[in-house]
């Protein structure tokens, strides 16, 4: 795997400033006052966290549409049918309480990453995908799981 480059990786990290943000407003109940009176309290806690991240899975099935462009055939075929499940799991399995939602965001993007897995190994992603969408990954799992610990 190459390096990332810099402009995906600054547009990456600041992806999940989301995430980050609501992590931190759960752990700091002062935070998380002052950012629901500044901001609004959808914007803090668990509730940035999965509107966000439901709208992530679905971005990312985008993305993951757009490498199945590069295909034929039966490969296309698989590429285009499972580029549309991040953004169908989100809208199916993010309901409910902030637990079981963020239970099921984690599954989602640990999901997403065997599925990015899947495109790289098909030759279909930049030489960096896996490096980004690790690191990236990483950090959003952590800042769910503080939602749903």
């Amino acid at each position: 795997m190459t390096r990332i480059p810099s402009v995906p990786l600054a547009l990456g990290l600041a992806g999940v400033i989301p995430f980050v943000w609501g992590a931190a407003t759960i752990l700091n109940d002062g935070l998380g006052a002052w950012g629901a009176q500044a901001f609004g309290p959808r914007f803090v806690g668990p509730y940035v966290q999965l509107f966000y991240g439901s709208v992530i899975l679905s971005f990312m099935s985008g993305v993951l549409w757009g490498f199945a462009t590069k295909t034929k055939g039966t490969q296309a075929a698989m590429g285009y049918t499972i580029s549309v499940v991040p953004a169908l799991w989100a809208f199916f399995m993010t309901g409910g309480g902030p637990t079981s939602a963020g239970m099921n965001l984690i599954f989602g993007f640990v999901g997403l990453l065997m599925l990015d897995f899947a495109f790289f190994r098909w030759g279909l992603t930049p030489s960096w995908w896996m490096r980004l969408r690790l690191l990236l990954t990483a950090i959003v799992v952590t800042c769910l799981a503080v939602t749903v610990v």
